[in-house]
């Protein structure tokens, strides 16, 4: 019997509509990151005007401001580029996570993963005395070392996603202990020099940094596109995902592209609490429940820099590092999270 063509047709909206709620909610948020990024550029306690904002850009000095370009382009402009950019790779590795291990606590942040590149980042600042390059390569490997002992422990177990998330809790744990012992042992230079690997922190917002960050990103987010498409397969679980064609190895594989960008990120500006962990559920929130690596990924730069924006000028005559407010901000959000879960598991 033919199925009548409005029935067909009713069936292809219903499939059309949550797409086209991610491209509006896409659309939204994008415009959203360039409000945030201009906010932070022209408000403040030194204010530029929308107007005056394109001439600096092409390197004019504008009479009636001669200080405008210095400040914009040394200090506003790279702190405001270099917390989207890390904003969008937290929230998208974070989100890759989530979805692929099917647990809302399983973001790099949580799990040791931010925890490991910095840890590796003091080891080596304090006892190998590197400098330049060396300190984003040391927590790279940091990152990546953390994320491949989560996955040997985990291998071959039913329940692999919640036991890398247990595993990691653990390890994050020893490594705060590792990094207070190196804090304890080391000089106050060194002390004070390592403190940017502990509390996230825009201060080191400099043209080649990020240079340095959008060129890594630039390599990483295509790979992570072509892995998005296995982290939706992964949310049906590992059985049913290897059945319709995504393995368990193409979900790692993601997950390890996940690792290098959270890396990347926190090499750049420390290790920003909490944005990996909130973006991926705010996003699909917004998203009607579906998960959304582009969607996360703007919900991270959108937090990143307004929560730099409030850090700076919230509380009159001080100045709070981003990653104390976006932690001030995540704390209730994990709380809740676990609470909606714990009454999910419930039901």
């Amino acid at each position: 019997m033919p199925v009548p063509a409005a029935d067909v047709a009713r069936v292809r909206r219903a499939r059309l509509r949550p797409a086209r709620r991610v491209r509006l909610v896409l659309a939204c948020l994008g415009v959203t990151a360039v409000g945030a990024v201009l906010v932070r550029v022209l408000l403040g306690d030194y204010v530029v005007a929308l107007a005056d904002l394109l001439p600096i850009l092409r390197g004019e000095t504008l009479p009636e401001a001669p200080g405008a370009s210095f400040i914009v382009m040394e200090a506003k402009l790279p702190r405001a580029l270099l917390g989207a950019l890390a904003g969008l790779a937290f929230g998208a590795a974070g989100s890759m996570f989530q979805t692929t291990l099917r647990n809302p606590l399983a973001s790099p942040d949580i799990i040791g993963i931010s925890l490991g590149a910095s840890a590796a980042a003091v080891v080596a600042l304090t006892f190998l005395d590197a400098q330049g390059l060396w300190l984003p390569a040391a927590a790279l490997a940091g990152a990546l070392a953390v994320s491949l002992l989560m996955m040997a422990v985990a291998r071959g177990t039913a329940l692999a996603g919640q036991r890398m998330v247990l595993v990691g809790i653990g390890i994050a744990a020893l490594l705060g202990s590792v990094i207070q012992l190196v804090m304890t042992r080391t000089s106050v230079q060194d002390a004070q020099a390592a403190l940017v690997w502990l509390t996230g922190s825009l201060a080191r917002a400099t043209w080649p940094v990020i240079g340095l960050l959008a060129l890594s990103l630039a390599v990483l987010t295509p790979l992570l596109a072509a892995c998005a498409g296995w982290m939706r397969l992964a949310e049906l679980g590992e059985d049913l995902s290897t059945t319709l064609g995504a393995p368990a190895g193409r979900s790692r594989l993601g997950l390890l592209v996940a690792v290098a960008m959270a890396a990347v990120a926190t090499s750049a500006t420390g290790p920003i609490a909490f944005v990996a962990f909130v973006a991926g559920p705010i996003a699909r929130r917004l998203c009607g429940g579906r998960a959304s690596l582009w969607a996360a990924a703007f919900v991270g730069g959108v937090v990143v820099v307004l929560s730099d924006f409030a850090g700076d000028y919230l509380i009159p005559d001080v100045n709070l590092p981003v990653g104390v407010v976006t932690g001030a901000l995540g704390a209730p959000l994990m709380v809740a999270v676990v609470v909606a879960a714990g009454r999910a598991g419930k039901d």
